[in-house]
């Protein structure tokens, strides 16, 4: 606990802000749904939050460099909390798509400055034990948030301020902290070109993630809220993207440490196969089976949510230590391509079929996946066991939002500059 003292007071800015953010993310495409915006509207409308993500995350460096880190947070936490307010005020699709990138751009800067402060405030002794502790967090208010949609109605403007007051209170934790601001951020150079000869699968995997899990976050409410009674689809939005979290926390850490005793990319491939099964259940019999939606919602969460984390350590076994930060960057600028075309391509998918295509493309880009990791497997041998860094390290990198916390990634000696290998 006393290495957690010094940062208590971020940690609190965090959870309000997650918080916030689990609620706008569940509330926004069932009040979408409610105000009968199509399903590729809405889709944009997920897609639009995480291009604005990833440009906040690509550009967090500079403002920070130009204004601080204090002065920078409170901006992008009054802009975010503004954006969420205005959702409830225009219903306009093509307004909510810039309100929406806005919110993604606002809180890449938040995390990006939040995890610089929680990264310099930690030691090698105790890095492990606040970032765990950070992961633990992101995954238990996020699932509080959705929750919130208990409390009111979407059609009503009570949610969407509840959203708001907590994006605000996020601010008072670390304004009123006394820990001194960290060093400013530097930038890093992003190669996906050579992201890619480093590690096929690992760029391969986290791209697909993007893909799958995108469209999960953009498009899993209203998928829950059509297969609810007419008098509850805000109770069903809530109780299925929570379980789906809560199956995602409970599959890393199992998953994770088999994949330290194997080939991660066998690992990998049988993760996708365990989230191809959950998909296929969805599909097929989910609706002959009492509360099969959220029972296999919760299994798609057990395996679809690790494989970030195992792309992301497969990636990290084959990076020299003086690139870490440039792979993080670049695996970020990989989810974020992903995560932007996945909702776009699913929404065009359910408005020529129905809301079940959602797990019929979640199921077609895990397929890709793990045949492209077969076919990879045959192609180059598996990591030695003394080059091979820790699962949960790549775990809290996956889990974060930016690369600053690049630091509390392994050590370990890569492959030769410039071989393909995986």
């Amino acid at each position: 606990m006393s290495a957690l003292a010094p940062v208590a007071a971020l940690l609190v800015s965090v959870a309000l802000l997650l918080m916030g953010n689990g609620l706008q993310g569940a509330l926004l495409p069932l009040r979408a749904e409610i105000d009968a915006q199509t399903a590729i509207e809405i889709g944009i409308l997920g897609s639009s939050y995480f291009l604005g993500f990833g440009i906040g995350c690509l550009s967090a460096a500079r403002f920070v460099q130009r204004a601080g880190h204090i002065r920078v947070f409170a901006a992008a936490v009054a802009l975010a909390s503004t954006t969420a307010l205005v959702h409830a005020l225009i219903s306009e699709p093509a307004i909510w798509w810039l309100l929406r990138g806005t919110t993604g751009f606002c809180f890449a800067i938040l995390y990006t400055v939040i995890e610089s402060w929680l990264n310099e405030k930690a030691t090698s002794e105790n890095r492990g034990a606040i970032f765990s502790v950070y992961t633990v967090i992101n995954l238990t208010v996020l699932t509080l948030g959705q929750l919130m949609l208990l409390l009111g109605d979407p059609a009503q403007f009570p949610l969407f301020a509840v959203a708001s007051i907590l994006v605000s209170l996020s601010a008072i934790p670390l304004a009123l902290s006394t820990s001194e601001a960290p060093a400013p951020i530097q930038s890093a150079k992003i190669n996906l070109k050579k992201l890619y000869r480093q590690s096929p699968v690992g760029a391969a995997g986290v791209l697909a993630v993007g893909l799958a899990n995108g469209s999960f976050w953009a498009l899993a409410p209203i998928f829950a809220a059509g297969r609810a009674d007419a008098a509850s689809p805000a109770a069903a939005v809530a109780i299925f993207m929570s379980v789906v979290v809560v199956g995602g926390a409970i599959g890393q850490w199992p998953i994770g440490l088999l994949s330290d005793r194997m080939d991660r990319r066998r690992v990998l491939i049988m993760t996708a196969l365990g989230a191809i099964a959950a998909a296929l259940c969805m599909l097929l019999v989910a609706d002959r089976v009492p509360h099969g939606v959220f029972i296999f919602g919760f299994f798609y969460g057990v395996f679809g949510f690790p494989i970030n984390a195992i792309a992301t350590a497969h990636m990290n076994d084959h990076t020299e230590p003086s690139g870490f930060v440039e792979t993080a960057s670049g695996l970020l600028l990989l989810y974020g391509i992903g995560a932007v075309i996945g909702p776009i391509m699913a929404s065009i998918i359910i408005s020529f079929t129905n809301l079940d295509a959602l797990f019929g493309w979640i199921l077609a880009v895990q397929t890709v996946l793990v045949l492209f990791t077969l076919y990879r497997v045959t192609r180059r041998e598996a990591v030695a066991d003394e080059d091979q860094g820790s699962f949960a390290s790549a775990l809290i990198a996956a889990q974060t939002t930016s690369p600053i916390t690049a630091s509390s990634g392994p050590r370990r000696r890569g492959t030769e500059t410039g071989a393909p290998s995986d």
